[in-house]
């Protein structure tokens, strides 16, 4: 394993600090390294993998379509890319759809629909957005300019746009930020890198009666807390309420790189036209058998019920580490998407667990995110907490 490493740190531009270990294969809740030894897995590839690794039902459908086309370019029409295009509108309740290579990606057509959509209205183009402190949208340049923490942006600046940042769960913030030249604000329901936030109910309640209020448009960044993640199969459900544009990704492929953007009615008939964007790849055959074969098996598997089970009993096993270690400070988050804020650094106890055969990663310095397939259990769970409280113990 370690020939491997000092390969890659031969070759590969150094802009992750990764840890040392070099995965070859995974099989349900379990990956496994080029060593042969198992390691849980609490982290899915960042929030990737919904039906764990190996789903059989995804592999043939992606298998099956590599052998008819894998590729046609958007000149041209494909039958997946329809199909799943249909079928995430009929979930969502919005209507029209663009479907992308990555989250970034989702989100950069996200802001330009936002400033058309101005742009229509208005006739200028000096519109500003407002995004939210700790949040995380993306590292290219345009998800990059709302991303609300200073240290990813700074080297970078000046970024395209006009943007304010407001605190997360303070409305008052948010409206202060407000103007006649805002044009869209941007925000996670429950924020992943920013260290696990979930919104206030009358703090999204209020955005959105803000939004209407003022011909805002609302955009809600799920890349990371949608596909059933929450407990609903997007997170806007549980707050009673639908965005203008939506951006997804991570979850959607189980596993193969692809993300959307989606837009209701109102936008979709008042923004991008001919022209206006594009994407090689995006809703590429491939892709799109991807996002119907995870589809089919949310629904054949029960994946929402599942991550209401298991979800609320992971918040509780999570409250009682609250209460035993005066290092975990308190919990939050919402259904398979958790964070545990502790006293100090957490990265001595994840290289801990990672040498215990268990996957974690952080979010922000001081919490340990949680972030597992929605297929797990009970059990699963319950091994994750006898190897964390050992690792907990030692810290």
């Amino acid at each position: 394993m370690q020939n491997y490493i000092d390969r890659a740190e031969n070759c590969i531009l150094a802009t992750y600090k990764r840890f040392p270990v070099v995965w070859e294969r995974g099989e349900g809740m379990y990956l496994y390294d080029v060593e042969g030894k198992a390691y849980l897995d609490f982290c899915t590839g960042i929030a990737v993998f919904a039906l764990g690794y190996n789903n059989g039902a995804v592999n043939k459908a992606l298998k099956a379509q590599i052998d008819k086309i894998t590729h046609c370019s958007n000149l041209y029409y494909n039958v997946p890319a329809i199909e799943a295009g249909e079928r995430l509108l009929a979930l969502s309740g919005m209507e029209r759809i663009f479907f992308t290579n990555s989250g970034a990606e989702a989100v950069e057509g996200a802001i330009k629909c936002a400033l058309k959509y101005a742009y229509l209205r208005t006739g200028k183009s000096d519109h500003e957005i407002i995004a939210m402190d700790k949040s995380f949208h993306g590292r290219t340049l345009g998800a990059l300019s709302v991303t609300g923490t200073k240290a990813y942006r700074e080297p970078f600046e000046p970024l395209p746009g006009h943007v304010k940042f407001a605190t997360f769960n303070d409305f008052d913030s948010v409206r202060a930020c407000v103007s006649e030249k805002t044009c869209a604000i941007i925000l996670e329901p429950v924020q992943g890198e920013g260290g696990i936030y979930p919104a206030d109910a009358d703090f999204l309640k209020n955005i959105r009666r803000l939004c209407d209020d003022k011909g805002i448009i609302l955009i809600l960044d799920e890349i990371q807390c949608g596909m059933g993640r929450c407990g609903t199969m997007f997170t806007y459900e549980q707050y009673d309420l639908r965005p203008d544009i939506l951006t997804l990704a991570k979850a959607l492929g189980g596993g193969v790189p692809v993300g959307a953007f989606l837009l209701n009615k109102d936008v979709a008939a008042s923004s991008l036209t001919l022209g206006d964007h594009g994407s090689t790849y995006g809703g590429n055959p491939l892709a799109a058998a991807a996002i119907n074969a995870v589809l089919d098996q949310f629904e054949q598997l029960g994946i929402i019920d599942q991550v209401g089970q298991s979800g609320a009993y992971l918040e509780k096993c999570l409250n009682q580490l609250v209460e035993r270690y005066d290092f975990v400070l308190s919990r939050r988050g919402m259904g398979l998407m958790q964070g545990l804020e502790c006293a100090g650094p957490v990265a001595p106890i994840l290289d801990l667990a990672l040498a215990q055969g268990l996957v974690l990663i952080a979010a922000g310095a001081n919490v340990i995110r949680f972030i597992p397939p929605l297929i797990t259990t009970k059990a699963d769970i319950d091994k994750m907490m006898g190897i964390l409280e050992k690792c907990l113990s030692k810290s």
